[in-house]
């Protein structure tokens, strides 16, 4: 079975006290390599997901470089503008990026 692509690893995520996503952590992939951390606001992920590009939940194995330990794509359903970030299933109108620990 040959390696999974995407294109970015959220590893933590912050959320807003009505439960939306305001900023998340990621590595985003940069031709054969991964960037440093950014941060990336909830208008400009869901631009990313909506132009094809995958993201999955993770974390950056130590002392690994660009080697990442990955568990579940972030998907995004609903209507434009209302769009919900979620990993597993939809709850509410609320974004869920479950396994994303919050910083």
């Amino acid at each position: 079975m040959g390696r999974q692509k995407y294109d970015g690893v959220v590893e933590a995520v912050r959320y807003a006290p009505d439960g939306r996503l305001t900023i998340a952590r990621v590595y985003e992939r940069r031709g054969s390599t991964f960037s440093d951390c950014v941060l990336l606001s909830r208008a400009e992920l869901i631009r990313k997901l909506k132009a094809g590009q995958v993201f999955m939940m993770g974390k950056r194995l130590e002392y690994l470089g660009g080697t990442f330990e990955v568990t579940i794509p972030v998907k995004m359903a609903g209507n434009p503008g209302k769009e919900v970030l979620f990993t597993t299933k939809i709850t509410n109108d609320c974004d869920d990026l479950q396994g994303a620990p919050l910083f």
